[in-house]
């Protein structure tokens, strides 16, 4: 097949979304696809390999400053990007992107205008697994915990008191479309609770406060419409943050995880309830906390999860005899399904 993967693009999780790129674009040159890397931030331009993926990740995020200047200089090449004649005979674009402007449904938009199949979800579920608001929302109405939480529109809209109040301490405060915790903060006081606001109203237009529940970290993987075995992350310490995800040894990952059967068949089903109440296809991840008394609560879906050699998707298809090759493959055909 002639196959475009879209890798890095403008978002806060470029750097991972280019290393997610190197794992894909291997796989699908050893199952013998033809590929062309393509990177949105630079249009209609033919852009060498070896220059797309020179960024490594880094323990941090990107700074505000970087990714500002990015989606400035780039955001206008998008559309050129997806009209050019990069995708002329393009059977499949395989999405290596992640978070806004690549997760969100912005790209799906765009690739259905032109016509082009893509793999993952379609624009709507993309758009709401991606606007963490929305998605708690119908968690709730479809009777899937998740932690309590309230949306900010507006800086001045937060009061500490009122959140302590009905949260407790400590509380977590995120922003509203962003992935990799960028912007998420855990603050135990009055001063750390304004500060955490003003950050994260920094990545997004929406910030949550939520509250805070103590648990350990779980996550359980889609595929084609079967969750595969529950996986626990251990970090070393603190949570699970940008720098525990992609720096190799500050996590342990447990796969399958050691908790009793049934809550991990809960997990699962839970899982599989919320994919499909956001509306999600072909693939996805599924992040919950579970407590000391064994209570599951949803936190998200991921709709792009990562590719990456420390990458959870892929240790969920390992555990159960999909080699990453494989896992790329299977993605591959049921994208391809979603066009039956």
């Amino acid at each position: 097949m002639n196959i475009a993967l879209l890798t890095g693009g403008l978002s806060s999780e470029r750097e991972v979304s280019l290393s997610s790129g190197r794992g894909i674009l291997k796989a699908l040159r050893n199952s013998g696809h033809e590929v062309t890397v393509i990177d949105p931030i630079f249009g209609k331009e033919k852009v060498e390999e070896e220059q797309i993926f020179k960024d490594k990740v880094s323990k941090e995020y990107p700074t505000l400053d970087k990714i500002r200047v990015l989606q400035k200089e780039s955001s206008g090449k998008l559309l050129e990007c997806i009209n050019s004649d990069l995708f002329d005979n393009v059977d499949l674009a395989f999405l290596g992107l992640h978070g806004k402007y690549g997760e969100d449904g912005k790209i799906q938009t765009l690739l259905e205008l032109r016509g082009i199949k893509y793999t993952g979800s379609g624009v709507q579920s993309s758009c709401v697994a991606m606007d963490k608001d929305f998605s708690k929302i119908v968690f709730y109405r479809m009777s899937i915990p998740t932690p309590d939480w309230v949306a900010l529109s507006d800086v001045n809209d937060a009061n500490y008191e009122e959140c302590l109040k009905r949260f407790g301490s400590p509380l977590v405060i995120k922003p509203n479309d962003e992935g990799s915790t960028v912007g998420l903060s855990i603050v135990n006081n009055k001063e750390d609770f304004y500060k955490g606001i003003k950050l994260a109203f920094n990545y997004s237009e929406k910030v949550l406060v939520e509250k805070y529940i103590k648990g350990r970290e779980l996550t359980v993987s889609i595929i084609d419409g079967t969750a595969y075995p529950v996986i626990e992350i251990v970090p070393n310490e603190g949570f699970y943050d940008y720098e525990h995800k992609y720096s190799k040894g500050m996590s342990k990952y447990i796969c399958p995880a050691l908790i009793p059967e049934e809550v991990s068949k809960k997990a699962m089903d839970m899982a599989l309830a919320a994919n499909k109440a956001l509306g999600c296809k072909v693939y996805s991840r599924v992040d919950f906390l579970m407590t000391e008394t064994n209570e599951l609560y949803c936190l998200e879906v991921n709709t792009l999860p990562g590719m990456t050699e420390l990458s959870l998707v892929p240790m969920a298809a390992n555990a159960s005899g999909l080699d990453f090759n494989g896992l790329i493959n299977k993605i591959i055909h049921s994208s391809l399904k979603k066009y039956e």
